[in-house]
């Protein structure tokens, strides 16, 4: 980190309660941060993966316009979610509300996102979409950052694996869920106001039961500017792991979450199928993945607690959605592909279960949990703007070799992948 200091930290010290004298977290902790992500997963997720593809395509002129788009807006909004995740992180690390310190951003975040997916489903325009995603994307992970800083404020070290296996499954769940209520939904509207409704009740819900945290002490001075700056960038050198860590949750999540956004495309294309057959397809496979993350993912956070070692997991979890991404690359058919997302779900079950807790263990400073953890996610967001960005530009690529384009886009993306895989081990600070 570029401005941590002893004084700010002394400054912001004194809490109703820490972390470090848990022995357990709350009984309705759990339960709580479950539901929690299942929602946000729900409303952001569902527009990613299935919705916003096909919105795109309802107000734009013909499928080359509609890919250019679709980059764009998804790409542009992926940028708006990179700086709200750790600048309200850090926000909500000073924050003195009597509510709590992460609470308020919770709730807060969850109506401003909720009225913002209203505009998208009833916009005829990209550029009103785009907009309006922009807001989404800094509303919903503004709500991300300050659910995921209650993990280190309410859960000890030893059980933050167990603890992450179980919120990994909320992933696969949402993203699950979300395509189940779009293939009841025939019109825009619907598809971005139902899922949201529920993403907004669910983290209301969370943040209402949640035994936050309260700074006793007001923070001794305001933010400065280098402080405001420093929300989003960290010294690699200082702090080596951080950044190791850092780097593999970009490549493994631009393999699995980056290179997603044009499934929909990729079936219409390749196979020719329908928008109501693509959306069908694409539930299935997202539960075969959702069964392969429910097998994988408690295993993975509980064999790393129970081992002691977190780096064996997230590599050998990096190297299996490799597999599966090159086989969705090469598919023949509908049902390989639903074969192919169960085995990246499988990897990516074991990834999510052992990542978040690998994370805080390499935190550069405690008393700056949330934006330390905001600028972990940034490795989450980054993808998701960089891939819509450059995809046209592979495709288009790809579709003048035998390849394909979109099966270029997909080998790339294990190739990603597959890197982040293998450098997981430049991180000596844990096992």
């Amino acid at each position: 980190m570029t401005e941590s200091s002893t004084t700010e930290g002394e400054s912001l010290g004194t809490l109703t309660e820490t972390s470090s004298v848990r022995i357990r977290e709350p009984r309705s902790y759990l339960p709580g941060l479950a539901i929690a992500n299942f929602g946000i997963y729900i409303a952001l997720l569902t527009p990613v993966l299935v919705s916003m593809a096909f919105k795109v395509q309802h107000i734009t002129a013909s499928p080359e316009e509609a890919t250019g788009s679709l980059g764009l807006v998804l790409g542009v909004g992926a940028l708006f979610a990179l700086v709200a995740n750790p600048l309200i992180g850090r926000l909500s690390d000073r924050t003195t509300s009597r509510f709590g310190m992460r609470r308020p951003w919770i709730i807060g975040g969850s109506f401003v996102g909720f009225l913002a997916f209203v505009v998208i489903g009833t916009a005829t325009s990209v550029w009103v979409v785009l907009v309006a995603w922009c807001l989404v994307q800094t509303a919903m992970n503004g709500v991300l950052a300050a659910t995921n800083a209650t993990l280190p404020d309410q859960v000890p070290a030893e059980r933050r694996g167990k603890i992450s296996g179980i919120i990994g499954l909320t992933t696969p769940l949402g993203i699950l869920g979300g395509n189940f209520l779009v293939s009841f939904l025939s019109d825009d509207v619907s598809r971005f106001v139902v899922p949201a409704a529920i993403g907004v009740a669910l983290a209301v819900l969370f943040a209402l039961i949640l035994k936050d945290r309260v700074l006793a002490q007001k923070p001794a001075s305001r933010m400065t500017a280098a402080q405001f700056l420093g929300s989003f960038v960290f010294n690699p050198r200082k702090h080596p792991d951080f950044g190791w860590t850092w780097l593999t949750k970009f490549l493994v999540m631009f393999g699995y979450a980056g290179i997603a956004t044009f499934l929909p495309f990729y079936l219409i294309e390749k196979f020719r199928l329908s928008e109501q057959d693509a959306i069908t397809t694409i539930l299935l496979a997202n539960l075969a993945s959702m069964v392969a993350m429910m097998v994988s993912s408690p295993i993975g956070g509980i064999l790393s607690d129970k081992i002691g070692k977190r780096r064996p997991f997230v590599a050998i979890a990096g190297v299996v959605m490799v597999v599966g991404l090159v086989a969705l690359a090469v598919a023949p058919s509908v049902p390989l592909v639903i074969l192919a997302q169960a085995v990246i779900g499988f990897g990516a079950g074991s990834f999510f279960s052992v990542d978040l807790a690998l994370a805080t263990q390499v935190l550069p400073n405690p008393d700056d949990t949330a934006k330390d953890l905001g600028v972990l996610n940034i490795a989450n967001a980054l993808p998701q703007s960089i891939a819509p960005a450059i995809a046209p530009a592979i495709i288009a690529f790809g579709a003048t070799t035998a390849i394909g384009g979109y099966t270029t886009y997909y080998l790339f993306g294990a190739l990603v992948a597959l890197a982040g895989a293998v450098l997981v081990y430049r991180i000596k600070g844990v096992k």
